[in-house]
């Protein structure tokens, strides 16, 4: 709630001397059967009313973030030798992908109040939507260091190249793993730390081909889809017992 108010208000003030002008390499992204991974190139301009200011520090901010999912996160314990699951905490909703790119390091570009406001910081974003627990930060700290291991969050302190105050490019890598759906991208203009400009846009992500065909399967028929899995796997089954009977005489 306090991002939304923060951009609604950011849309209510006057027009900036600096605007995003925005660009994208592609409009969407598919995930087919051997998907292993993509890049989404997203590059603009500064358009200006006015020279370049001769003071202050300028600040661009590229975010990607994918659809929200519930989530559990569940702590282990060793318990008379065995890990069991000893906590767990339900996260109502955590962004099934986020990346955050910046010319350079966040804190540098953006004032600590702005990033409580619009929540764009990885830990912001996630808590944001946390749990309610005493303990839940440990938790939504776990969540994060998880995802970062796996590709789905990741922060690029100088992934975004600026060229004379004019231009600016990043490249944000797409794992394998991800989730279909449409992934907001919002491109934040700072200047002295401060939010001027926000241009925002989406980014689709869907399955095609036989991932699609496959996933439509699954959840429109499962019974039908059942039945196929079973079938593939007696027939690979039978493949393999008749291999190793010609592989034995």
């Amino acid at each position: 709630m306090l991002r939304l108010l923060a951009l609604f208000m950011l849309l209510a003030l006057p027009a900036q001397a600096e605007e995003i002008v925005l660009g994208l390499s592609r409009d969407e992204v598919s995930i087919t059967a051997t998907f292993e991974g993509s890049e989404i190139l997203i590059f603009g301009a500064i358009k200006r009313d006015e020279p370049i200011p001769a003071t202050g520090d300028l600040g661009v901010i590229v975010t990607v973030a994918g659809p929200d999912k519930p989530v559990t996160v569940r702590k282990k314990d060793r318990r008379l030798g065995i890990w069991v699951n000893t906590e767990a905490v339900e996260v109502d909703r955590a962004p099934t992908f986020y990346a955050v790119a910046t010319n350079r390091p966040l804190e540098e570009i953006l004032t600590f109040t702005s990033d409580l406001s619009t929540r764009i910081s990885t830990e912001r974003a996630i808590r944001s939507v946390g749990a309610t627990v005493a303990n839940a930060e440990r938790f939504t700290d776990a969540l994060i260091r998880i995802r970062t291991d796996q590709g789905l969050y990741q922060t690029l302190p100088t992934g975004v190249q600026v060229q004379q105050e004019a231009l600016f490019r990043t490249l944000i890598p797409l794992p394998a793993n991800l989730t279909e759906g449409d992934y907001k991208a919002e491109i934040y203009l700072t200047r002295d730390k401060e939010i001027i400009d926000l241009y925002t846009t989406t980014i689709p992500v869907k399955k095609v081909g036989l991932e699609r065909w496959l996933y439509n399967l699954a959840h429109d028929n499962a019974f039908l889809y059942g039945l196929m899995s079973l079938a593939i796997a007696i027939a690979a089954g039978w493949g393999a017992s008749a291999i190793f009977t010609v592989l034995r005489r």
